[in-house]
C-alpha cells in the first residue's frame, strides 16, 4: 500500500478524537481534501488559527477500550506509517501551502512508551531534519513514562491526553487494562506541572476529551471533573464527544442505563459545551450549573436559561448599573452585546431600549424579560 493510501485510512480513523479545535461556524469545521485526507482548524498557542493535518500514526492497538472500533481483538484493516513516512507526507503538504500544522495520534503499538518513541521520532525528524518550526500537536498515550512525556513536550506546541471519563469507576466499565489514576490522572497532572512553571514547557498547551455516554456517568460528574481540570490543573481546553452507537461493544453501560436517541446524544454533547462556556467565559462555578434530578443537563433548554428561570430573585437586572459578569448571566446576552453595553455606559450613555444593545432578533428579544431598561 502506498503512503497516500495509508494516510487516507489513518486520517479517516482519527476523526473520533476531538482534542483539537472545533466549532459551529463553517470555517471552524474540518474539510476533506480530494485525496481523502482530513484537514482541521486549530487554535494556536499565541493566538490565531491554523489548518492542520490530523492523522493516526497507526490504528494497531493493544488496548481494550470498549467504545473504540480499533480496540485490540477486532480485525479492521490495520495500517501503520513509519516516522519518516509521516514527516515526509506532512512536509509535502506544508511545501504546497495546504497546511501549517500537524495533529498526530496513534493506537498503542505494543506498549505506550514504544508508541511514544515512534511519535517522538516524527517530531525529531520534523524539528531537526526539516527545520519545521510550526504547529505540532502530539497525543500523549495513557500509561506513558515520565521520560516519554518530557520528550514529547520538548517537541510540541500542544499535547492532549484524553481523560475519557470522570471517575475510576466509569473507567472500569470501559477498560480492563487502563488504570484511571496511574495511566491518565497522574500524567495529566505532570503535564500541568511542567507547563505551568514558566520554564521551557510553558508555551505548550494541554487539552483533553470526555467520551460521553459510553459509561453511565452523569453530566454532573463530567462537569465537576472538567471544572477541576480547568481550575486545579489549568487545562487549556476540554472537549466532549458523544459516543457513537455501533462503534464499540453492544450494550455498553451508558447505553443500557440511559438509552437515548442519537439526536439526543448530540444534544447532550452540545449542552456540555454550553456549560463549558459558562464556566470558562461567563464566570459560573460548577456548583451553580443547573442539573435535572438525575444529575443530567436539560435536553430542552440551554443551561444558562435554566439557571435564570431558577433564580427569579436575580432579575430583572438594571442594564445601566449591573456589572459585566451580572450581565453575562442574562439569557440572550453574550460578550459582544455586554461589551457594547459597558462601552456605551463608559462614554456617558444609557441603555433605554434593546436597539441600543444591538440588532433586535430572537436572541436579544429573549433578554428583554430579564432586564430593567
Amino acid at each position: 500500500m502506498d503512503i497516500e493510501k495509508k494516510l487516507q485510512i489513518l486520517s479517516e480513523a482519527s476523526q473520533y478524537d476531538l482534542s483539537c479545535a472545533c466549532g459551529t461556524k463553517q470555517d471552524d469545521r474540518r474539510k476533506r481534501t480530494p485525496e481523502g485526507v482530513w484537514l482541521y482548524p486549530a487554535s494556536l498557542p499565541g493566538g490565531g488559527t491554523s489548518i492542520m493535518l490530523k492523522t493516526l500514526m497507526s490504528n494497531v492497538c493493544t488496548n481494550d477500550c470498549r467504545y473504540c472500533p480499533f480496540r485490540g481483538g477486532l480485525d479492521p484493516r490495520r495500517v501503520t506509517l513509519s516516522p519518516e513516512e509521516v514527516a515526509r507526507c506532512f512536509m509535502g503538504y506544508v511545501r504546497r501551502k495546504k497546511i501549517v500544522g500537524l495533529f498526530l495520534s496513534s493506537g498503542v503499538i505494543g506498549t505506550p512508551d514504544n508508541t511514544m518513541a515512534r511519535m517522538a521520532a516524527v517530531g525529531d525528524i520534523l524539528r531537526r531534519k526539516y527545520r519545521y518550526r510550526g504547529y505540532l500537536h502530539m497525543k500523549i498515550i495513557p500509561g506513558a513514562s515520565r521520560a516519554a512525556i518530557d520528550h514529547i513536550l520538548s517537541l510540541s506546541s500542544a499535547v492532549s491526553l484524553n481523560v475519557e471519563v470522570p471517575t475510576a469507576a466509569a473507567m472500569k466499565q470501559l477498560s480492563d487494562k487502563k488504570d484511571f489514576q496511574r495511566d491518565i490522572v497522574e500524567p495529566i497532572r505532570r503535564i500541568s506541572e511542567l507547563t505551568s512553571r514558566g520554564e521551557r514547557f510553558a508555551r505548550v498547551r494541554q487539552s483533553t476529551q470526555f467520551i460521553v455516554g459510553a459509561a453511565d456517568e452523569s453530566d454532573a460528574q463530567i462537569v465537576r471533573a472538567a471544572y477541576g481540570l480547568y481550575k486545579r490543573l489549568k487545562i487549556s481546553r476540554v472537549y466532549y464527544s458523544a459516543y457513537q452507537r455501533g462503534l464499540g461493544e453492544s450494550e455498553l453501560p451508558g447505553e443500557s442505563s440511559a438509552p437515548i436517541s442519537p439526536g439526543d446524544a448530540l444534544t447532550r454533547e452540545h449542552r456540555l459545551y454550553q456549560t463549558d462556556w459558562l464556566v470558562r467565559k461567563y464566570g459560573f462555578e460548577d456548583s451553580e450549573i443547573p442539573f435535572e434530578p438525575g444529575g443530567n443537563l436539560s435536553l430542552e433548554s440551554d443551561p444558562k436559561e435554566v439557571w435564570a428561570r431558577r433564580h427569579p430573585e436575580f432579575f430583572p437586572l438594571d442594564v445601566n448599573r449591573a456589572d459585566k459578569f451580572e450581565l453575562l448571566r442574562v439569557p440572550g446576552l453574550g460578550h459582544v452585546s455586554v461589551n457594547r453595553i459597558i462601552k456605551l455606559r463608559a462614554n456617558g450613555g444609557r441603555v433605554s431600549r434593546l436597539s441600543h444593545i444591538g440588532k433586535v432578533g430572537k436572541r436579544l428579544a429573549k433578554a428583554k424579560r430579564y432586564l430593567k431598561l
